[in-house]
């Protein structure tokens, strides 16, 4: 059996970023920038008015001193012209600061004579109220580095730049299908034996949070033939997922067609717990990881393996990104397997994360994964842990739900 990190490297050995392709600007949040955004404007683009009031020299702005006002400029609509020893042009937010002018006295500084003057009625200490061309950014910057998530302010930024499609790295498409006679669907009335088929509404959920493209292609009996015409129809996957049928019983037939429809096994088992049947396979040029069919088991290896192929899909780090927390509860010596714990991160103390280990890790059961974050990493014949231990841990969801925690 490989262990956890050889697995991890033999998954993404090989595996180059997948290629660009052009984005609405709308739609760009969560995708990865393929090459670096750089602004095709000046922002902002000429000297602006940054408050109402009138562009004048500051040097005429000597209280009581009588100016004239030969114009105006609103936002849009610039003058057109210049301005001379004496003379103002009345601007608004946003406008073009006249050719001449290096200073904007605010309105509530004047007061209207009513014969087209005004008069400064307060001190102007300095010139002041406008933005130069350029102070954000200039024609050619570089706003967002080629490899970074976009956010959800991103997208006003470029827009401000003049940017309208922006190159992204295409996102992984992942097949997935569960396998098994006794799985049926939510809302079903159950015969003896017959359980629902849930494990993939998670798995297509993490998937799509983690930056790929989940394509579900349905729950597969136990029948060689039907899994193989799957097998046979996923060309323009990138990554396909079954879920089940990967161990050696009389009806996982998984691995038997995957390997009838040409498909190279690479490893069969993985030491780790839970989650010892998953294996990796090709099938043309897509990557298959065969998921074990126990929830805990599949969404735990979903996350220790798809998730770092996904993220090297996508141009980023191919590996597990593990983070230090310490104990919150006491934990029992590991075995010979490296083992991981669902965890929830409860709180943040003096730097470090706190993580509340589930008392019962079982990997059939689904119900803690409503409160786990993370899976804390327990190597081989590991001590027990006590409260306070530093441990390692991966996040298992997004660490965005816990922003309130100022988490790394």
């Amino acid at each position: 059996m490989l262990s956890v990190d050889d697995a991890q490297k033999v998954i993404v050995d090989g595996v180059l970023p997948l290629g660009a392709e052009m984005v609405a600007l709308g739609d760009i949040t969560g995708r990865v920038a393929a090459d670096d955004c750089r602004a095709a404007i000046t922002q902002p683009p000429f000297a602006a008015s940054a408050m109402d009031g009138y562009a004048a020299r500051f040097e005429d702005m000597s209280v009581g001193a009588i100016v004239d006002v030969i114009g105006e400029a609103p936002a849009g609509n610039p003058f057109e012209g210049a301005i001379h020893q004496g003379q103002a042009v009345r601007v608004f937010t946003g406008g073009v600061v006249p050719v001449g002018a290096d200073h904007v006295v605010i309105q509530e500084d004047v007061a209207l004579n009513g014969d087209g003057r005004i008069t400064i009625k307060q001190e102007q200490d300095r010139p002041r109220n406008i933005r130069a061309a350029g102070i954000d950014f200039a024609k050619g910057d570089i706003l967002v580095r080629s490899g970074t998530i976009f956010h959800e302010l991103h997208g006003s930024i470029l827009a401000t730049a003049n940017l309208s499609q922006i190159p992204c790295r295409r996102r992984p498409r992942v097949g997935i299908f569960t396998n098994g006679n006794e799985l049926k669907e939510p809302g079903t009335e159950l015969q003896p034996g017959e359980i629902v088929n849930s494990n993939h509404y998670g798995i297509c959920a993490l998937i799509k949070s983690w930056g790929g493209v989940p394509v579900y292609l349905g729950c597969i009996a136990d029948d060689e033939a039907a899994l193989c015409e799957v097998f046979e129809r996923v060309d323009d996957l990138d990554v396909i997922l079954p879920i089940g049928g990967a161990s050696v019983g009389d009806y996982d037939h998984v691995k038997g067609a995957f390997a009838k429809a040409r498909g190279e096994l690479v490893f069969s088992k993985v030491a780790v717990k839970p989650g010892k049947p998953t294996w990796l396979g090709k099938l043309n040029d897509a990557r298959v990881i065969g998921l074990p069919g126990n929830p805990a088991s599949a969404m735990v290896t979903c996350a220790l393996f798809v998730q770092p192929l996904i993220r090297r899909f996508l141009g980023q780090d191919g590996s597990s990104n593990f983070m230090t927390g310490t104990l919150q509860r006491p934990i029992e010596k590991n075995g010979s397997r490296e083992t991981y714990l669902r965890a929830q991160i409860n709180s943040l103390k003096e730097g470090r994360v706190q993580l509340l280990v589930f008392p019962n890790q079982d990997s059939s059961l689904l119900s803690p994964f409503a409160e786990c974050d993370a899976l804390v990493r327990r190597l081989p014949h590991a001590a027990a842990g006590s409260v306070g231990e530093e441990v390692e841990f991966v996040y298992l969801r997004s660490p965005k739900m816990h922003a309130h925690l100022n988490l790394p």
